[in-house]
Parts: C-alpha cells; structure tokens; sequence
C-alpha cells in the first residue's frame, strides 16, 4: 500500500470516488464527469487549506482518500499563526476495506495537519466508524458542541 498526498492529475479518480461515497444522497446529481468538473474548479480555489491523500495498492489505481481542510484560527497574542483541522470524506472502494487502508490515510491527513500545527484534529463521523476513529486516537469531547440547522 502507498499512501500519498493527491495532486491535480487525481482529481477524476477522487471524483470517481466522491460519486461512489454519496451516490443516491444528493438530488440532481450531475454526470461524473461534470462533477469531476466541478471538483477540480473547487479544489484550485480551496488548494491552500483542501488537501488530499490517496492510497493505491499494487499499481496507479487510487482506492482510497482522506481529506484534510486546514481552518485558521483568531489569532492570540503570542500564537498568530493558528489552525484546526478536520478529516473529511474518508473512503475506501468497498472491495479493498478491511486491509487498514482507511486507517492509514486518516493517519496520513491528521499527521499531515498536526505537521503545520493543528492544535485539534477532528472528525465527524459515522456510527459504524467510531471506534476505528477512537483507535486511531480520536476521542470524544464534552467541549466540542454543534449547532444543528434548523
């Protein structure tokens, strides 16, 4: 398995897999190819805090993805340079799950933001992946809260 940030040339394989990960959530989703499209004009403007990893096994098939969105933070006096991050859209094709794929690349993001100092990692998650997100060292917190829409 290798696991390594994505770069332009992925954009329509992690489409491909964005397409696969919410197929049948979104109304009027475009073709593929349009979304690809879209991905790739979202990412040059969202570059900076966006990034990708992506994980082939065995040849140059992308089979799995971590996002990772760096969020600056209100400076304070003494530390202006502050950031969180988030490890977003996490997948794995279905018939390579199983191999610690997913947990690599979360690995991978988190190590990645805590590089350029993140102070805090999350995650929101998915019922059935919390405790591999919890062996991966995430917790839960009483202090980090969410506002529903309404």
């Amino acid at each position: 398995m290798k696991i390594s940030q994505a770069g332009a040339g992925d954009v329509a394989a992690l489409a491909g897999l964005l397409w696969l990960d919410t197929r049948g959530e979104e109304p009027g989703q475009p073709d593929i190819a349009a979304f690809a499209a879209q991905l790739g004009a979202w990412w040059a403007a969202h570059q900076d805090s966006h990034l990708a990893f992506v994980a082939r096994v065995g040849g140059p098939e992308i089979v799995g993805m971590a996002w990772v969105a760096l969020v600056p933070r209100v400076p304070r006096p003494g530390a202006t340079s502050r950031l969180s991050a988030d490890v977003q859209s996490v997948f794995v094709l279905p018939e390579q799950r199983g191999h610690g794929i997913g947990s690599a690349l979360v690995e991978a993001a988190a190590a990645h933001a805590e590089r350029v100092g993140s102070i805090r990692v999350t995650v929101h998650s998915g019922r059935r992946a919390v405790p591999v997100y919890e062996r991966l060292g995430f917790e839960a917190s009483r202090r980090l809260l969410q506002r529903p829409p309404d």
